[in-house]
């Protein structure tokens, strides 16, 4: 009798902008999943360069933060062995597949992208058509790969719901093109909060320069920004209301050490905030340190970071080229 085949392993799909460094906020809620997704789920990762070219960029600028983004992902446990892992302006399908799913896109549903009305705000002088039409890209790196998920964050579920509709207005008139992307919604890791206001999420463009962590940042800034982290006037290592500050490095080393919080409270009983900082920093640190190192090494080798943006482009356009064909034949385009 023979075997039953091993059920398809679903698809997800993630792009991140070449700009900044991750946060240690980033890397504890979310990152660190997408390591563990890589056994469960054919994953694809990319770095979305076209995407960053809304807003005005320097050529310099953005050719470096993109091998940066690169060896990010693969410092925090991105394996380009297990993963789709490309570069997307290295894979023309995006672009191409943009316009003809923008052909299908009405102005109005782009008109109510609330994403759209924040970004012209922010960018007043810079008000591109790019910037308008962003969703239908998105939905182009999306359906290329029939993704089944998509993680994604307040900010973009709008437009994971337009490249849904998309793809059914497409299903209706051509026949089944597109897999029907759904919110991946991964169980979250610790919520961690800017050490300069712990009230608000730790990000990566928080105007205080001590607020957040970066998984860069080499022991001595990590020990520096988290002996000014806010904390209170009780100098009492407790986990309870009205104490965020305190609540937050509790967190915080709770992730990195795996301790509970009454094993900290124990840990620190009769210690003051100064020993707990301390305490806090160090492990930071080291939880950092084998990534710090890895990145490190990547960016060093430029000739392994080109070999792989080269291998992960070959790769994802072969799985591009597959939807973007039967696409362009259920439009009537003449095949070459």
């Amino acid at each position: 009798m023979a075997e039953e085949a091993a059920p398809r392993k679903k698809i997800i799909l993630s792009g991140i902008q070449p700009t900044g460094v991750f946060t240690l906020g980033n890397y504890i809620g979310a990152i660190q999943n997408w390591e563990r997704m890589q056994r469960d789920y054919r994953c694809a990762y990319f770095i979305a360069d076209l995407h960053a070219l809304t807003v005005r960029q320097e050529a310099g600028k953005l050719r470096a933060g993109t091998l940066s983004a690169l060896a990010q992902l693969m410092a925090c446990g991105i394996d380009p062995k297990k993963s789709l892992l490309f570069v997307q302006s290295h894979v023309p399908e995006h672009a191409e597949m943009s316009w003809l799913l923008s052909c299908h896109t009405q102005f109005g549903e782009l008109s109510r992208m609330t994403q759209f009305k924040d970004k012209s705000a922010a960018h007043a002088d810079n008000i591109n058509a790019g910037l308008f039409t962003y969703p239908a890209l998105m939905a182009a790196d999306i359906l290329l790969y029939q993704a089944d998920y998509v993680p994604v964050g307040d900010d973009q579920r709008q437009h994971l719901e337009l490249t849904r509709d998309i793809a059914v207005r497409m299903n209706g008139l051509y026949g089944n093109l597109f897999t029907l992307p759904e919110a991946y919604l991964p169980k979250q890791g610790a919520r961690i909060r800017s050490l300069a206001d712990p009230t608000k999420k730790m990000s990566k463009s928080d105007p205080n320069p001590n607020g957040a962590i970066y998984i860069l940042d080499p022991p001595e800034v990590i020990l520096k920004k988290v002996k000014r982290a806010v904390t209170d006037s009780e100098a009492r290592v407790a986990y309870g209301e009205g104490k965020d500050g305190v609540n937050n490095l509790m967190t915080i080393y709770a992730a990195v050490t795996g301790r509970s919080m009454n094993e900290i409270e124990a840990e620190f009983a009769g210690h003051g905030y100064g020993d707990f900082k301390q305490a806090v920093g160090e492990a930071v640190a080291e939880y950092l340190r084998p990534v710090r190192e890895k990145y490190a090494a990547y960016l060093n080798d430029r000739a392994y970071l080109e070999e792989v943006c080269k291998e992960g482009a070959a790769a994802a356009s072969a799985v591009a080229r597959r939807t973007l064909s039967k696409v362009k034949k259920k439009l009537g385009l003449l095949m070459k």
